[in-house]
């Protein structure tokens, strides 16, 4: 598996090879048991929190949105921490809560991306929108979850580093001209790259049109 995605994964492994140390180690086991006990840890005091809201005035004009900043591998292709542009390593939880109770309690499986939330914000607290936003206003999801939604969503990882997610495909283009492209609603765990098969250069021409025009170091 020696490959530009490999390289960019490990360049930022302060220890160099993550993976290696620690089967040398053998802590696998023991690093997810721990990443799994700060979850827990995390989870635990989200609740406190929100039940001392419940517990408050402010309870009945309080918007609570939840999220992480990324997602992170666990050993999985021979890969730790973040730094990648995987699925693993680019999705991440996101909760709506409003006083209103806009689709309280359903789950929408439409891609959106961290930059919508500004906009979502703005909306829901009824403040004048503003111009010149990469960002989409997700308040039409949280009023019916199951709507088309079919804006691709962007990751950038270093310089000209992208992904490309729809909710069928993963496309990834590296700096060096290195592509990945995997198809989710057959290989969801992201094993078997496409990029080099050509019945699939039509999905690629239509996926690189949501990269960037300018890139910027």
């Amino acid at each position: 598996m020696k490959s530009k995605f490999l390289a960019v994964a490990r360049n930022y492994a302060t220890q160099g090879e993550d993976h290696d140390m620690v089967l040398k180690h053998g802590q696998w086991q023991r690093a997810v048991q721990s990443y799994l006990a700060t979850i827990s840890f995390v989870d635990d005091h989200v609740g406190r929190l929100l039940d001392a809201l419940d517990r408050s005035e402010h309870a009945d004009n309080t918007l609570v949105v939840l999220w992480g900043d990324h997602g992170w591998h666990l050993g999985e292709k021979q890969h730790w921490r973040k730094h990648a542009l995987w699925e693993t390593t680019t999705r991440t939880t996101l909760i709506v809560a409003t006083p209103e109770g806009l689709g309280r309690g359903q789950q929408s499986e439409r891609l959106v991306s961290l930059i919508d939330l500004y906009p979502t914000l703005l909306e829901l607290c009824g403040v004048p929108e503003r111009e010149g936003l990469d960002g989409q206003s997700l308040v039409p999801l949280l009023q019916d979850p199951q709507r088309v939604w079919p804006r691709p969503v962007l990751t950038t990882f270093g310089f000209q580093n992208h992904a490309v997610r729809t909710e069928r495909w993963r496309y990834i283009r590296y700096v060096d001209g290195g592509e990945e492209l995997y198809d989710h609603d057959n290989d969801p765990k992201e094993w078997h790259n496409l990029a080099s098969e050509p019945q699939h250069a039509a999905v690629i021409a239509e996926l690189q049109r949501a990269l960037p025009e300018e890139n910027r170091r």
